[in-house]
């Protein structure tokens, strides 16, 4: 059918050509149904009239432009022939050539450069491009030279229905209020078709529902869905599926159509009334149940949803109204019983409630549908339950006088089992709240007794609490918390409320106030303290002073005369007896120390010592003071200086006179012990004849050369040991590579020349019973006693 239809069209074209180009061109202007073969005119000459006249040749444009046309998605074994270009400088010798260029020039259109034909060689899609511009212009076939400036010219592509109808948002959800009214909007929707809407009905769209009805209907042109029928109930369908329809050309037959689709929501409103699901409850609960506890739960069903299924509970009737209460619970739905005062099983086994649902969101819209609540009865059955014992009160409050008696009742409680068994009640304090142990109580009837003496200005409370217990069952027990005031009595004496210390003027006047005192009393009287001041009553008539009592309580101390002198009196002391106002009242005596010192001649006291007077003049005690204590500061110094000097000076070594022993000189470090071989050679001691040389030091690295010490001459045997230890302590101070770390020195040399000869062990080589202890009381009194000693040991030892 195509190919039929390319050759039907240029079998129309050639007859059309011949006639465009034998008409004039006045008729060149008249537009072409298909695309037009693009023609010159023949130029204009224009000639001169008379002699004379020039003639003026112009030549005036040689194309007649029209616009050209193709038909879209055109496909067909050739190419489809668009137009031809041609002009009036074509003799038809072929030495024209034309040439295109512009958009598609050479992919998708293409030019005979002979003829003028042009063709498309590709199928167009309008929707992809509606126009080609183009640019032709005639030139030389041999030198490519321009006959004619280039014009542009252009190819629309004319549509056809091609395309189909989109729903490009699709598929689409809208919701609308159940029980809406007939013809209730509830939404639209937009299909968009790709032809072109100018050009014959290709674009031009029709909607109508496929699938809805008789729910929903739609406008055809504005596609405004709207409902079909009233009041649908979204408690019967909440849920409708809507297929829509776009057809184009009108809705014509040969139209093309597209679909798409509409889910639409009923939303809740408030419609339907709560409802309980059964008219009667039962609950049962014991009697001990906690405050607060929920004793059981009712539901209210509402076919609503969201906030309109939301329903509020309450008591309306019954008579346990003040015991019971209903809450709403949000998140189920339902109302809770629970219990505001405690129960009591003895006095009322069970209780009836009516209770009521109510709808909190109603619609005005739907009020004349009746009311939006309900009702229901509630029927409560108390259980029996061995409870604690209960006191008569709460708490107790008890008052005793703070001189009361020991074992005096101070006040008692009471309590009672609450059961029908009535079991009895054994009572007692809680020793964690009486830890002085200040009360007793009577297990039987309660009665509490002082069992120590109180003290109100210690505590003027004592909180304590009683523990009931019910004998049969020990685990049921009770406690109430009972305060006990300790009431005032007066028992102690007023006094002086701070330590006083007066001081008078030497230079003051008489009548002059020297003080004003006042008093404290720990008791608390009820109607306030009010004191009484007195002097004694030897100095009531005092030469030096007086007493003048003041409005608020206090006293005030007034001199009687002048010329006080502090040289011949420093300090007064006045008595004063204060009194309180109490029954029977009480009374003690403070003394106010008085002193005379100098001031000025405003009043300023400047001294109060009689050693000013004899201070030398700008020098103040302060001063004197600081001086003596820098003096014996010295003093102390010097003192310390000469004790360590002279205790440095002590020899360790014992003299002449004095036993000759082993010494152990301690210092406060550690030694290298028995293994540390390096500090001394022994042999130097235990044969000090072989040293000829000075012996170095291993252990340590000496900072200052020392001269090796001479060897010791050989002596004659009388040498003294205390000389020889003399010399070594002398050679150890002055020998700068001494240790300083503590040693043990040990001496094993005796001397020679002794005439007991060598009393170490370690160097004998006799037995004990060879050896002859008489001679030890040759050598003096001092060794006679050892000698003793010895002489006995070894006559037992015969024995």
């Amino acid at each position: 059918m195509p190919e039929r239809l390319a050759e039907m069209l240029v079998d129309l074209w050639t007859p059309l050509m011949i006639l465009w180009i034998t008409l004039p061109p006045c008729v060149h202007t008249a537009p072409m149904n298909q695309s037009q073969v693009l023609m010159s005119g023949s130029p204009l000459e224009l000639h001169r009239l008379s002699e004379g006249q020039r003639v003026l040749n112009r030549s005036k444009r040689g194309w007649v432009w029209n616009q050209m046309f193709v038909l879209e998605e055109f496909s067909g074994p050739e190419p489809i022939l668009v137009g031809r270009l041609h002009t009036d400088l074509d003799p038809g010798s072929k030495k024209i050539k034309y040439i295109l260029s512009g958009d598609g020039a050479g992919t998708i259109f293409q030019i005979n450069d002979i003829t003028g034909d042009i063709h498309a060689i590709k199928r167009l899609d309008r929707e992809e491009k509606a126009e080609y511009t183009l640019t032709a212009q005639a030139v030389d076939w041999e030198t490519n030279k321009p006959l004619e400036p280039p014009s542009e010219f252009i190819i629309k592509v004319q549509d056809i229905n091609d395309n189909a109808p989109e729903f490009l948002n699709g598929p689409y959800h809208a919701t609308v209020p159940e029980m809406s009214i007939l013809g209730t909007s509830v939404t639209n929707v937009t299909a968009t078709d790709a032809d072109d809407p100018v050009y014959g009905n290709s674009a031009k769209l029709v909607y109508s529902i496929l699938e809805g009805q008789p729910y929903f209907s739609i406008e055809p042109e504005t596609a405004i869905i709207k409902t079909a029928l009233p009041n649908m109930d979204r408690e019967a369908k909440e849920e409708y599926l809507v297929v829509i329809q776009a057809k184009d050309m009108g809705g014509h037959s040969g139209g093309l159509s597209g679909t798409t689709t509409l889910t639409v929501t009923l939303s809740d409103v408030n419609d339907n009334p709560p409802k309980f699901a059964q008219s009667l409850y039962h609950f049962s609960v014991p009697e001990d149940v906690v405050l607060g506890t929920a004793i059981g739960r009712v539901k209210a069903n509402d076919q609503d949803i969201g906030e309109n299924a939301q329903s509020s509970y309450d008591i309306i009737d019954g008579d346990g109204t003040a015991l019971f209460e209903i809450t709403s619970d949000a998140q189920a739905q339902d109302g809770i019983i629970r219990l505001r005062k405690p129960l009591d099983f003895e006095t009322k086994k069970s209780y009836t409630l009516k209770v009521e649902a109510a709808n909190i969101h109603i619609d005005p819209r739907f009020s004349g549908r009746g009311p939006f609540k309900d009702t229901a009865t509630v029927k409560i059955v108390v259980e029996d339950a061995d409870e604690p014992p209960v006191f008569s009160s709460p708490t107790y409050l008890l008052e005793v006088h703070e001189n009361a008696a020991l074992n005096s009742v101070i006040g008692q409680v009471t309590a009672r089992d609450p059961d029908i068994t009535s079991s009895p009640i054994r009572f007692s304090i809680d020793r964690h709240t009486d830890l002085e142990r200040q009360f007793n109580i009577n297990a039987d009837d309660g009665k509490i007794t002082l069992a120590t003496p109180l003290d109100r200005e210690l505590s003027v409370w004592h909180n304590i609490t009683i523990i009931a217990t019910e004998i049969r069952n020990h685990s049921q027990i009770s406690r109430v918390p009972v305060a006990i005031k300790v009431l005032d009595v007066n028992d102690n004496a007023p006094e002086f409320a701070s330590e006083y210390e007066a001081f008078l003027c030497e230079n003051g006047k008489p009548g002059q106030v020297i003080q004003t005192v006042s008093a404290m009393d720990r008791d608390d009287p009820k109607s306030g303290h009010y004191f009484l001041y007195s002097l004694l009553p030897e100095m009531v008539n005092n030469p030096n002073f007086t007493i003048k009592k003041n409005e608020d309580n206090s006293l005030s101390i007034l001199a009687k005369h002048n010329g006080f002198n502090r040289q011949k009196q420093e300090v007064y002391l006045l008595p004063i007896v204060i009194s309180d106002s109490g029954n029977p009242p009480l009374s003690s005596t403070s003394t106010l120390t008085i002193r005379v010192c100098g001031c000025s001649n405003d009043g300023v006291v400047q001294s109060c010592n009689v050693e000013a007077y004899v201070l030398p003049i700008g020098l103040s005690m302060g001063a004197l003071i600081a001086i003596l204590a820098c003096i014996i500061l010295l003093l102390v110094i010097v003192v310390l200086f000469v004790t360590l000097r002279r205790h440095k000076n002590e020899p360790l070594i014992i003299k002449d006179d004095e036993d000759v022993r082993e010494n152990i000189i301690r210092y406060d470090d550690e030694g290298g012990g028995e293994e540390d071989t390096e500090a001394f050679d022994i042999a130097t001691l235990q044969n000090p004849d072989g040293i000829n040389g000075f012996l170095p030091r291993k252990d340590i690295k000496p900072d200052l050369q020392f001269m090796p010490r001479q060897g010791l001459a050989p002596v004659p045997n009388g040498v003294d040991v205390d000389e020889f230890i003399n010399v070594r302590l002398h050679e150890a101070d002055n020998d700068p590579t001494a240790p300083p770390y503590d040693s043990i020195q040990i001496y094993g040399y005796e001397g020679r020349g002794s005439v007991a000869g060598s009393l170490s062990s370690l160097e004998s080589t006799t037995s004990d019973s060879d050896q002859n202890f008489d001679y030890l009381s040759d050598w003096g009194p001092r060794f006679k006693r050892l000698g003793e000693l010895y002489s006995v040991g070894e006559s037992d030892k015969e024995t």
